[in-house]
């Protein structure tokens, strides 16, 4: 059934006194009731200068229409420059500026209207600001909407790697409003559908093999197919956090092809990739290495790559413009692989899979991993 405008899909994620829900709608700016968002005397709407000309005015609206907001009127925004080398500390400068200059108190509420640079770096300042107020996740781009707004984890970047500082620091609601996809470019679209294959990649293998069949209608942007496999992404990763909030044991699985990833995106400064893209790399890199080990049968190997294929993502290294820059050499991402979060005691620590639908966290050697970063499969 195609879906209507007025219907809500809502979401718990359970976290006892930090439980929120996660609403969405196909006009989720339109259906839900924005102002109640905001509990306090005192917001602060945070975009970036790509998103904000195209849905700030809308949100900001909404925001000042209905009760207490329209009365307080005490909704200042912010923009600051768009691109993942903007999650910086640079930038959480700039928002804590912003709320000196408002005089805001501990009853402000923090708003990220953007992708997953916004919501990292607000979540970040909103966990900082008074040791911790009150922000609403709107997220814009489809990466942010199945993957980072939920869950709260929050962080900024540092040249030598990404999300090296941060803080777990949960939103108080997240609103996934459908539309606003229409306007998001078709690389950063496709870049998204790289976290969506991760959950039927690490959890749900009837999930994936029901990707593998609507990948034609998501590639379309097709409202009711999009509507399913938000939902669905959504619900487990609400599942994975309730059971492993501070990530533990079970909630590293949602790292699956980040720490490969991740190296990608430090050694491109994060400028030339998105992250989605060094992430379909990423997972590639772990699903081969997964086969290599003896766990994983090739042909899964070969599943994950066509699809990431049939959305027009990289699944190799090779595939990049500047895959001959000695920054992209296997020796060289290994080093930057060193720093990941997940590492312990000098051993570095990946996510595999021994199947499609289960994950694992394992040790790997320098040499199994220089042999995933080859590309002779």
């Amino acid at each position: 059934m195609p879906v209507k405008l007025e219907q809500v899909e809502r979401i718990a994620v359970e976290l006892g006194e930090r439980r929120y829900v996660i609403e969405i709608a196909l006009n989720a700016v339109s259906v839900v009731p924005m102002a109640d968002l905001v509990t306090g005397p005192q917001a602060l709407l945070v975009s970036d200068s790509h998103v904000a000309p195209l849905h700030l005015q809308y949100v900001l609206s909404r925001l000042l229409e209905q009760g207490n907001m329209q009365s307080a009127k005490r909704v200042e925004t912010l923009v600051i420059p768009s691109g993942e080398s903007n999650k910086s500390f640079a930038q959480a400068e700039v928002i804590f500026a912003k709320l000196a200059q408002m005089q805001a108190t501990r009853d402000v509420t923090l708003i990220a209207l953007g992708g997953g640079v916004i919501g990292d770096l607000v979540g970040f300042a909103a966990a900082l600001w008074m040791r911790g107020v009150r922000f609403v996740q709107l997220p814009t781009s489809l990466l942010a909407m199945v993957d980072s707004s939920v869950g709260g984890k929050t962080a900024v970047n540092l040249t030598a790697g990404k999300n090296l500082v941060g803080a777990f620091w949960q939103p108080s609601a997240v609103v996934i409003d459908i539309s606003l996809l229409q306007t998001l470019p078709a690389r950063e679209y496709f870049s998204g559908l790289a976290e969506v294959l991760k959950y039927g990649a690490i959890a749900d293998l009837d999930f994936f093999n029901w990707l593998e069949q609507n990948a034609d209608a998501l590639a379309m942007r097709d409202a009711d197919t999009l509507m399913q496999a938000i939902a669905k992404s959504c619900a487990h990763k609400a599942a994975i956090v309730v059971r492993d909030e501070r990530e533990q044991g079970e909630r590293a699985h949602l790292n699956f092809g980040h720490t490969f990833g991740h190296a990608l995106e430090a050694a491109t400064r994060y400028q030339s990739l998105l992250h989605g893209e060094a992430v379909a790399i990423g997972m590639v890199r772990a699903a081969k290495l997964s086969a290599s080990s003896g766990k994983l049968p090739v042909e899964a190997v070969q599943r994950i790559s066509d699809l990431l294929r049939r959305w027009f993502l990289p699944t190799s290294v090779s595939d990049l413009e500047t895959a001959s820059s000695p920054a992209l050499s296997a020796s060289a991402l290994l080093e930057l692989m060193r720093l990941d979060k997940k590492n312990r005691a000098g051993e570095l620590r990946l996510v595999l899979l021994s199947q499609l639908g289960q994950a694992y966290v394992a040790t790997a050697s320098d040499a199994q991993i220089l042999q995933a970063w080859s590309d002779s499969d």
